[in-house]
């Protein structure tokens, strides 16, 4: 599902070249559970933005889904992403303006899917949030508003799902909630996921783990 060789990111910074990943390599199968750990700055969010193909590598290659994506233009990268992957992220990015399922439905609208609200509004009893499905995310706490970023992100059917530090603004009980839900749902839907987290707990619910110090694994 997921193939990375290689991967080498660096920047230049007041004419000196930093280098935030060095010579990454791993395999992901399809429907396996996977976790980056490391201390802040080991390079954990780029590596995860490059396979996603959110950022492109330095030198190296990923490819996702059987797909080599460093020769892909923007708009096919956003095509591959729209059609194959999933995104939850530690501080919600709900739209404001948009209610609970609103939001849940915004993937499926993307891709101009039929029966969209009645989708949503089944992941939303999915995640507990029925009865808050036309709640704006100001209306909803952070434990709720990340349930409603875990029912859209799964609203697509993604083949893999990224998931950086999903419960990092959370408090314990309320992120070992959404844990539970992740992982649940991860498992119905036979997605393959990658989560960024520090906590070493969470990483080891996963079925493969791979820590980054520096930039490197280690």
């Amino acid at each position: 599902m997921l193939e990375v060789k290689n991967l080498t990111k660096t920047y230049q910074s007041a004419n000196k070249e930093l280098t935030v990943l060095e010579g990454i390599n791993f395999k992901i199968e399809p429907g396996a559970t996977f976790s980056i750990i490391g201390p802040s700055g080991s390079g954990k969010t780029t590596l995860l933005g490059l396979c996603a193909g959110l950022d492109r590598a330095t030198s190296g290659s990923v490819s996702l889904n059987g797909v080599l994506m460093d020769n892909l233009s923007e708009d096919e990268r956003a095509a591959l992403r729209n059609k194959y992957v999933g995104f939850i992220f530690q501080n919600f990015q709900l739209i404001p303006t948009l209610t609970a399922l609103e939001n849940v439905m915004v993937p499926m609208e993307l891709k101009k899917e039929s029966g969209a609200a009645k989708k949503a509004m089944a992941l939303l009893e999915r995640v507990g949030l029925a009865d808050r499905h036309d709640h704006y995310p100001t209306q909803l706490s952070g434990g709720e508003q990340q349930r409603v970023s875990l029912a859209r992100a799964f609203s697509n059917s993604p083949k893999i799902l990224f998931a950086d530090e999903p419960t990092g603004n959370l408090d314990e009980e309320t992120g070992q909630k959404v844990e539970q839900l992740l992982f649940d749902l991860n498992r119905d839907m036979g997605t393959t996921l990658v989560l960024v987290t520090h906590d070493g707990d969470l990483a080891a619910k996963t079925q493969h783990v791979l820590k980054l110090r520096g930039g490197k694994m280690v």
